[in-house]
């Protein structure tokens, strides 16, 4: 609900660039508990977040979201005690690629997934 009370002023700044504020926002799993249909509505309601001039920092585990990022830092390799440490940073491309991350080697499965649906016809 608090996201939404930023979009009208996003809106707003996409028309009129003189009203774009730089924001940081900040969300720590977002997509916790939603249907796959509101996590698609909450990436459209990010990107126009950033439209605006808003950077959006994410902590995420839903592999669709870290897909659909600009940039990752992916933390590992494990979690608590056996965790805390940069895996890899980069692309959801170049997350898949690293051998070490289990964040990857997932990401890979799912960007591969992606690419065949895509060059079969599908979207």
């Amino acid at each position: 609900m608090k996201l939404a009370a930023h979009l009208q002023p996003a809106v707003a700044a996409r028309r009129r660039p003189e009203l774009r504020r730089r924001t940081l926002y900040i969300f720590d799993e977002p997509t916790t508990g939603l249907h796959f249909d509101d996590i698609s509505k909450l990436l459209s309601a990010f990107r126009r977040l950033i439209e605006a001039g808003g950077s959006i920092l994410l902590i995420e585990h839903n592999l669709e979201v870290i897909k659909t990022a600009d940039w990752v830092i992916d933390l590992g390799p494990e979690g608590g005690e056996r965790g805390g440490r940069v895996v890899g940073v980069g692309t959801p491309e170049d997350i898949a690629s690293l051998k070490d991350s289990y964040t990857g080697q997932f990401l890979a499965q799912m960007l591969n997934r992606s690419e065949s649906s895509r060059s079969n016809g599908h979207k």
